[in-house]
């Protein structure tokens, strides 16, 4: 690789750099007012992209070529905005009030939504849109050519940091923005309506991510996956900069665009007698960035701690042992899983659904350690689960080893990997965590993915069987019922240990907890590698049940489905998790076989019951139980 080339790739990494900055831009800012973690960010995006493809034509013929391109996205930009403006008048204040893990969870509806609503409006192919008028040449740059488009793209970027810093910096409508980032109680008390300064903040946050989606109109087709993985993107680029800063977003979309350009610049690389394709980590280069930003600089490049109010858990009255009605209940649902092999004389379905629903109970149990006692949400305990599933089908397929000893091997590799990547992760705090969690999750996906030899890459391991007696489902059912259900005991011994009475003191106050004594890093290792152990033992049970793995149960998507199934049951509540793991579950096999749309139908059945039982369905539950 010549010093040209390596110069062209970084000039090249500019373009890329604007589009990552344009939908970072609006997330930070709609998270440094309202302090949502908007998962329908990239939806936005998404959406802007598809109305300038649709404008461009339309326009085109009554105004002309080059009008109709520019006008399109003009329009896309405004209609996003509106549309931002809409969902916020209609959802998003009817939540606030909720705690903010619920309202991740309606965001994330809401990108279920938008996902199906944009395939029913435009349908599953990709759409490729016209030329840009004026910019269809190259110019000679270092012996290669560069898109006139590609340098447009690069100089917009900083055009709309500029013009971003001046409306915060010298206008009413910034000032109360960087208030409202700083103390947003102090400006509601200062007698601002906050109302209408938040619709505003999300119609221009959605406004700037869909006129970043139309200006790819000329580089890349509209297509149904932009949305999770431009929201994957985004984030990192916000974390990497420090939550609520518009100039450190700026810079960490040009640090992970030019990082990226010099991995495809580099191509193979020789060390030591080793060659290495740099090109591959383009996969997961941005996480890598993440990770080491956050590990040295624990609130991103330019960030602030939190607000206290904003990183404290929610107050809750102290958990008490189950009473006689509680033993009685926990009691018949045992009797009812045990009996699940005679529901399969009736329907041979019946074990396979149950294997899924205890499999996803010890999944979202896990999970619950972290989330609930503990206050940290993690956006990565997929790893977990991919690591424990990777290691038993090794241990099954290539070691050969019997059943019992090939599920301890995926315990044990995610018991190591949850010790490594935990002793990182607890130093941080809120999102930052959240978001090296998830750092950690695309890195072993990216292993996965690649390591052919051993993981069998984008393909994965096949005929991963159990042996007798766990060969027919049934054996595996009642096997995997053991298996969760001494899961389920040991977390809630924990619970109810001095570990569990600790982790829930850090939640409430970190300062307090420490000024009597509690270790709290330690605390929170100790319940980081419990959660990542078990959560790889139903990684284990679902390599046995399906049989085969691939870099699939790593995904973005499966630790998703983890969070859902934890708010949907209830953070505070520790049957919640089970519920929301058996709620989801036959959700998504109802609801998957009757519609193309399901994934809609589901956003739309998860987002009701957000705004029936925002406090999860084991709160609703108990409130009801309570209700004269």
């Amino acid at each position: 690789m010549t010093f040209e080339q390596l110069l062209f790739q970084a000039v090249n990494g500019f373009a890329s750099a604007s589009g990552l900055f344009l939908v970072a831009a609006g997330l930070s800012i709609i998270f440094g007012v309202t302090r949502i973690v908007n998962m329908a960010h990239g939806s936005f995006y998404m959406l802007g992209l598809y109305l300038a493809v649709t404008l461009a034509p339309l326009l085109g013929e009554a105004f002309g070529g080059a009008l109709g391109f520019w006008g399109a996205i003009l329009g896309a930009a405004l209609i996003t905005a509106a549309l931002g403006a809409l969902v916020e008048v209609l959802l998003l204040r009817r939540i606030y009030a909720a705690p903010e893990l619920y309202q991740l969870l309606a965001t994330f509806a809401l990108l279920l939504i938008l996902s199906d609503a944009t395939l029913a409006l435009w349908g599953p192919e990709d759409i490729l849109g016209p030329r840009a008028p004026w910019l269809t040449g190259t110019v000679e740059l270092l012996g290669r050519r560069l898109p006139e488009y590609d340098i447009f793209l690069a100089l917009i970027g900083p055009i709309v940091l500029i013009v971003l810093h001046i409306v915060l910096m010298r206008t009413r409508f910034g000032r109360l923005v960087r208030a409202a980032t700083q103390d947003r109680e102090m400006v509601a008390a200062l007698g601002i309506n906050e109302a209408v300064l938040f619709t505003a903040v999300f119609a221009l946050g959605t406004g700037i991510a869909g006129f970043g989606g139309a200006l790819q109109m000329a580089r890349e087709p509209a297509n149904l996956a932009l949305d999770l993985s431009v929201l994957g993107d985004a984030f990192v680029v916000v974390v990497i900069g420090g939550l609520g800063s518009i100039r450190g977003a700026y810079l960490a979309a040009l640090l992970v665009a030019e990082v990226k350009a010099l991995c495809t610049a580099l191509g193979v690389v020789e060390v030591a007698g080793f060659s290495f394709n740099m090109s591959r980590l383009t996969l997961v280069a941005e996480f890598l960035v993440m990770a080491v930003v956050l590990v040295v600089r624990p609130h991103g490049l330019f960030g602030r701690p939190l607000p206290p109010a904003a990183r404290r858990g929610d107050m809750e009255a102290p958990l008490t042992p189950l009473g006689q009605r509680g033993r009685l209940v926990v009691l018949a649902a045992l009797v009812l899983f045990a009996a699940v092999p005679l529901f399969g004389l009736v329907s041979s379905y019946a074990p396979v659904l149950a294997l899924d629903l205890v499999i996803a109970a010890l999944f979202a149990a896990s999970l619950h350690l972290l989330m609930g006692p503990g206050g940290l949400a993690s956006f990565g305990h997929a790893a977990y689960f991919g690591l424990g599933a990777y290691g038993t089908a090794y241990a099954a397929t290539v070691l050969g080893l019997p059943t019992p000893l090939a599920l301890a091997v995926g315990i044990v590799s995610a018991s190591a990997g949850a010790v490594l990547f935990g002793w990182f992760c607890v130093r941080l705090e809120g999102v930052y965590f959240a978001m090296l969690t998830l750092a950690f999750a695309q890195i072993v996906w990216s292993i996965a993915h690649q390591w052919e030899e051993v993981t069998g890459g984008s393909n994965g391991l096949f005929g991963v069987w159990p042996d007798p007696p766990f060969d027919s489902a049934n054996g595996l059912y009642l096997a995997a019922l053991a298996v969760t259900v001494l899961g389920l005991v040991l977390l809630r011994r924990l619970v109810f240990a001095p570990l569990g009475l600790a982790l829930r003191a850090a939640r409430d106050s970190r300062l307090r907890a420490e000024a009597t004594g509690i270790a709290v890093e330690k605390v929170r290792w100790l319940a980081f590698a419990v959660a990542g152990t078990l959560c790889g033992a139903a990684g284990g049970l679902f390599a046995f049940a399906k049989g085969s793995i691939s870099p699939e149960a790593i995904s973005v998507g499966r630790s998703i489905d983890g969070l859902v199934m934890v708010l949907l049951g209830g953070v505070h509540s520790l049957m919640g998790p089970l519920l929301g793991a058996g709620g989801l579950t036959l959700l998504q096999d109802m609801v998957m076989r009757e519609s193309p749309y399901w994934r809609g139908l589901l956003g739309l059945l998860i987002l009701g019951l957000v705004l029936a039982f925002p406090s999860g369905l084991a709160g609703g539950l108990r409130r009801v139980r309570s209700a004269p």
